[in-house]
């Protein structure tokens, strides 16, 4: 596996592979790798001749210092990790590489950005579609690789290719999960030992919203989930919502002609734990 800092030099190595005619696919991370990342990371194997991964802990998209400070770093584990599942290139760029020039971008997502995650996170999906427009830039992929845990940021990465007009292909993989279904996440490492066991909550609960599809509208399944919620202290519910697919906004009763997702966010101690799942 090849190391790079600097985006100079990363640029004229990759320069002189597609030259060779090597197709890229390319997973973004801020490191703290799991399994979850992993599975990306193999799955660009299958269908490109070079696997690129960065690690950068991207300061514009987080807009809570404590959460930025605590957000768990170890390049040496993470490197072991990229050389076990066959990465080829590495890209570990500082913030001064990465930024150069004050950042003064700003994007319009619409209604997009501005529900669930994009409500209470301000500021978060512009410092998200700064970091991987700088990014697909530099390593100029003919693939990407993002895992559907984090869905509206998927979506809205695929709306800023499109704003963008970029050319790479947006390839979305499936959550991966613990053996008692929590999500794989970065900061899952941060849960407490007890906060650990009660954690698979959150995904039973989800599993449950879409077995009452069947027996109940939207609109009350949405409030019956978040009582569920309510009604463990353990948690703390940020929000619970069952959204369209594509424009990723409320919806009120079901229609098998639209793809469905319910989406919570939920305070563990001091850990902010998300997922999703799909309804229709």
């Amino acid at each position: 596996m090849k190391l790079f800092s600097s985006v100079k030099d990363i640029r004229v190595f990759l320069n002189e592979q597609k030259s060779l005619g090597k197709s890229i696919g390319f997973v973004p991370t801020m490191g703290a790798l799991h399994e979850g990342h992993l599975s990306l990371m193999r799955k660009a194997k299958t269908e490109n001749d070079l696997l690129v991964v960065s690690i950068f802990v991207n300061p514009i998209q987080f807009n809570n210092k404590n959460d930025l400070q605590k957000y768990p770093r170890n390049l040496e584990d993470d490197s072991q990790m990229l050389e076990a599942v066959g990465c080829d290139i590495l890209f570990a760029p500082d913030e001064k590489e990465m930024y150069p020039e004050p950042i003064n971008k700003t994007y319009d997502f619409g209604p997009l950005a501005e529900v669930m995650e994009g409500k209470f996170r301000p500021g978060h999906f512009n410092g998200v579609a700064i970091v991987v427009k700088r990014l697909f830039d530099i390593i100029e992929p003919a693939r990407a690789y993002f895992g559907e845990k984090d869905f509206q940021q998927l979506t809205i990465i695929k709306k800023l290719v499109e704003i963008e007009k970029m050319d790479v292909e947006i390839v979305p993989c499936p959550i991966v999960r613990e053996e008692d279904g929590l999500a794989m996440s970065s900061r899952n490492r941060l849960l407490t030992p007890d906060q650990r066991k009660v954690a698979p909550f959150i995904y039973k609960t989800l599993q449950e919203a879409k077995l009452r599809r069947n027996h109940i509208c939207a609109n009350p399944l949405r409030q019956m989930i978040i009582n569920v919620f309510e009604g463990n202290e353990n948690f703390r519910l940020e929000y619970f919502d069952i959204v369209d697919d594509k424009n990723l906004q409320s919806i009120n009763g079901w229609n098998n002609k639209v793809g469905t997702i319910a989406c919570v966010a939920a305070w563990l101690g001091d850990v902010r734990l998300i997922d999703n799942i799909r309804i229709i």
